[in-house]
């Protein structure tokens, strides 16, 4: 493949020369962005809701929301903070659905009541490097999926995905300091709960990749297709 090779330019544009050719209708592009930003997408929402096929099925939605939205995009913030936005969303209006009678993250209280989160590490013997580092990244995610919305929404981006305060904040639509605020606080709690010893297996957990990121572009794609959205290359 040589330097001319049009799979090569886009497989190496950044991510706003590919929205500009997703908006044309370029598939090639559209679905590059989606593998570039689906693990983002897919913790932003498993932030706010409580499963993974729930999670999964909002990152769908984000996506053709995102498709059909995309002449909104101007580059004033980052596509990933567009995205994650668009995504946020979705999922915050699927809960709404699904608990209509449960507060919403804004509109909880900034208190966490410790003893409804009854973390502990489990007594075992010490199993093999590769099997302790999976054990250890389920039991963070168990730990993770039992803060309270307020905090894991927080959580999620800054800790696992590794966002800046700064575009967490224009994420969430809340301040920077409240984001600072929070994510101290789900750090307390984590740690109380778990220990520090497993913090460096935060970034690796709510992987999505693999199957679960191919199953989302195919699904993806074909619906853009069947609304003739989208064309080739």
């Amino acid at each position: 493949m040589n330097a001319t090779d049009p799979a090569a330019s886009t497989a190496t544009a950044s991510d706003t020369a590919l929205a500009d050719l997703a908006r044309d209708g370029r598939a090639a592009a559209f679905e590059l962005i989606m593998r570039r930003h689906n693990r983002l997408l897919f913790r932003a929402v498993r932030g706010v809701l409580d499963s993974d096929a729930d999670a999964q099925d909002a990152v769908q939605d984000a996506w053709l929301n995102a498709f059909l939205r995309l002449d909104t995009f101007r580059g004033e913030a980052r596509l990933a903070t567009w995205l994650t936005r668009i995504a946020l969303n979705v999922a915050l209006d699927l809960r709404r659905r699904r608990r209509p009678t449960e507060p919403l993250a804004d509109h909880e209280s900034e208190s966490a009541d410790e003893s409804q989160m009854p973390f502990s590490m489990p007594e075992h013997e010490a199993p093999e490097p590769a099997a302790q580092r999976a054990e250890m990244r389920a039991l963070l995610e168990r730990a993770i999926d039992r803060l309270p919305p307020l905090y894991r929404s927080v959580f999620m981006l800054r800790a696992v995905q590794e966002m800046s305060v700064e575009d967490t904040a224009r994420a969430l639509d809340v301040s920077a300091d409240v984001v600072k605020t929070r994510f101290l606080r789900s750090r307390a709690l984590l740690r109380d709960a778990i220990g520090a010893q497993v913090e460096g297996q935060i970034p690796q957990v709510f992987a999505f990749d693999g199957a679960r990121c191919d199953a989302v572009v195919a699904h993806v794609l074909a619906e853009l297709a069947r609304r003739t959205l989208l064309r080739p290359g």
